[in-house]
């Protein structure tokens, strides 16, 4: 029996309130666990519903919660209940100012992974926001065994260094929480982290009832070419599921064993990369021309 992992999408809108989005994030994970699901990702920053915009900056900030705190904890309980791994999402209260996070329990209930995203958007209201400084990947035991699971959130996807650092660290999975409209381009991103890496991404969107938002939520399995692929060279869709902009519970299921055996062969990946002429990427010495001079690459500054 090859090994599937069943991976569901909660791409729901939030209720206004802490309390509210506990309660509906719990029902989701139910529907998902009677889905079959191994794990169930929400969109980004579920515990307010990214109510970041068009407020005084006081107002959401205070709405962070511990990471160890009742709201995250209750899905780990939950986790251990529905033997099913849960992501859940969050405005984390962290010294210096908040983080935007996630919390990866495995099917025991256990903590496997907190991740901070990275590139928070500083051009907007999330230069609030503590950023993470790593990109770190754990192993989940899921029901079909270990997987090697890392995370990006929104805008990180934006950046090939995020996907190619999680996959050098050994990311099978790469967990996605979002919250912007996932138009064709954004989609080419995913699909183009998922080529170049041989890495499966599932990325959970808001619905299109959420502003500024449209659902399109996606897993891609990272397998661009197989012996029977009816493309050109065995080519095939990478995509197991698109949603559309509705409301729900959305599960796809990942070939592992497929992957692996994709991994140990094909072409993309780390198998042939050149890292020793990469250097400018990571030295912050880049002389014009540059699309933006006015945002040079400058060491990320500590914050907290």
């Amino acid at each position: 029996m090859p090994r599937v992992l069943t991976i569901a999408l909660l791409q729901i809108s939030p209720t206004g309130t802490l309390a509210g989005n506990l309660a509906k994030g719990i029902l989701a994970c139910r529907r998902a666990a009677e889905l079959g699901a191994d794990i169930a990702l929400f969109p980004e920053m579920w515990s307010n519903g990214y109510a970041l915009h068009g407020r005084p900056v006081e107002d959401w900030t205070a709405e962070a919660v511990d990471v160890d705190g009742d709201f995250v904890s209750a899905f780990g309980e939950l986790a251990r209940e529905l033997n099913m791994a849960i992501g859940v999402t969050l405005l984390e209260r962290h010294e210096g100012g908040p983080r935007n996070t996630l919390v990866l329990f495995d099917r025991f209930g256990e903590r496997q992974l907190t991740y901070a995203k990275v590139h928070t958007c500083d051009f907007d209201v999330e230069c609030h926001l503590t950023p993470g400084r790593e990109f770190p990947v754990c192993v989940l035991d899921t029901a079909v065994g270990p997987v090697r699971v890392g995370a990006m959130i929104c805008f990180d996807r934006e950046f090939p260094e995020s996907a190619r650092i999680l996959m050098l660290n050994g990311a099978e999975l790469i967990l996605v929480p979002n919250a912007c409209p996932m138009e064709i381009n954004r989609l080419a991103q995913l699909r183009a982290r998922a080529y170049e890496n041989m890495t499966a991404i599932a990325t959970c969107n808001y619905p299109d009832s959420m502003p500024g938002c449209n659902g399109n939520s996606t897993v891609f399995d990272g397998v661009a070419y197989l012996p029977d692929g009816p493309g050109e060279d065995g080519s095939r869709d990478m995509c197991l599921l698109q949603t559309d902009g509705a409301e729900g519970v959305f599960v796809a299921e990942l070939d592992l064993d497929q992957l692996r055996d994709y991994r140990g062969h094909e072409v993309q990946g780390n198998a042939y990369r050149h890292p020793e002429l990469y250097g400018m990427l990571c030295s912050g010495a880049v002389e014009p021309p540059f699309v933006r001079p006015d945002r040079r690459v400058v060491p990320m500054p500590e914050r907290g």
